[in-house]
């Protein structure tokens, strides 16, 4: 296969196709698994509040990425606005949340792909993609053809549609799902989503199944593969030792960010629980589960 994958897509004329595909899925939407059923092509907004065109909050080269996204030309970030999750500590609450986004055509989401390439960036980092696959995939056959060449990360929450993540094989080369919840009430109490566990499960094995263990280059930049995230919740909310033995399931090799970062944002300070952050204990005992349960590429911790 060509390097990066989407090229030799590209050259069968297959984006175009996916790009359709995905064009479908809009007219009732099931591009994620909330399924509402919207008519976006018509201007309607479902959960996420994204119609048919995509919605941008910002986009530059970042550096606060995992170590082999970041290298040493940066991650080139393009924050997509909204969500199809409703996560009540989410600290980019603005972006996701709320209106924290502008309407960009087709030909200005690929002009911002060939913009992040230019100034040296890795890979193109899409981040909350989920609900604007069908906008991506329109994008991406005039990047390419303007040049584009880096890698594409797909920087999602884990709650995704194995139909849409199909029309994804062979186009993105670097998955990047935060794993937020092993337990189905804690998901439905604090992301307002149904089937949280089981969904992400089948989405996991889904993107290891297309691009596999993280691999990356002679200079320790990723180039293809799954890497996760996981952030640790006060109060062992996010069940993090079913999370990390099931990554280990799925292979002993998964890279795996574990998160100490979570604080209080948005409306968390509603929901008791939520209202203070992780001990230095509580993190340690995230990562003593995660070498236990036999995963050895931990983000920080190699």
């Amino acid at each position: 296969m060509s390097w990066p994958a989407y090229l030799e897509l590209h050259r069968a004329g297959e984006l175009e196709q996916r790009a359709k595909a995905a064009e479908r899925l809009l007219e009732a939407c099931r591009v994620c698994p909330r399924e509402c059923l919207v008519q976006r092509l018509q201007g309607e907004t479902g959960v996420c509040g994204v119609a048919d065109q995509a919605m941008v909050s910002s986009y530059g080269p970042h550096f606060g990425e995992e170590r082999p996204l970041v290298g040493v030309g940066g991650s080139g970030t393009i924050f997509l606005a909204h969500c199809n999750l409703c996560c009540v500590f989410c600290q980019n609450f603005e972006i996701s949340q709320q209106d924290g986004g502008r309407i960009v055509s087709t030909r200005e989401l690929a002009g911002m792909m060939l913009d992040l390439q230019r100034t040296g960036c890795h890979n193109i980092n899409f981040v909350t993609p989920t609900h604007q696959v069908p906008q991506i995939l329109r994008a991406l056959p005039i990047a390419v053809d303007g040049g584009l060449r880096v890698p594409l990360a797909y920087n999602c929450g884990g709650y995704e549609s194995l139909e849409t993540l199909r029309l994804l094989n062979g186009v993105v080369d670097i998955y990047m799902p935060d794993f937020k919840y092993a337990d189905v009430g804690v998901a439905k109490r604090y992301s307002k989503v149904e089937n949280y566990p089981e969904v992400a499960k089948a989405a996991f094995r889904e993107m290891h199944r297309q691009v596999g263990d993280l691999t990356m280059d002679g200079r320790g930049t990723a180039r293809r593969g799954l890497l996760v995230r996981h952030l640790v919740l006060p109060n062992d909310l996010a069940g993090t030792g079913e999370v990390v033995r099931f990554l280990a399931d799925l292979s002993k090799d998964t890279y795996v960010n574990i998160m100490d970062q979570y604080k209080p944002c948005y409306r968390a300070h509603e929901y008791p629980p939520l209202t203070r952050r992780p001990t230095r204990e509580e993190f340690e005992e995230a990562l003593r589960l995660a070498r236990e349960a036999g995963l050895h590429r931990l983000d920080g911790y190699c």
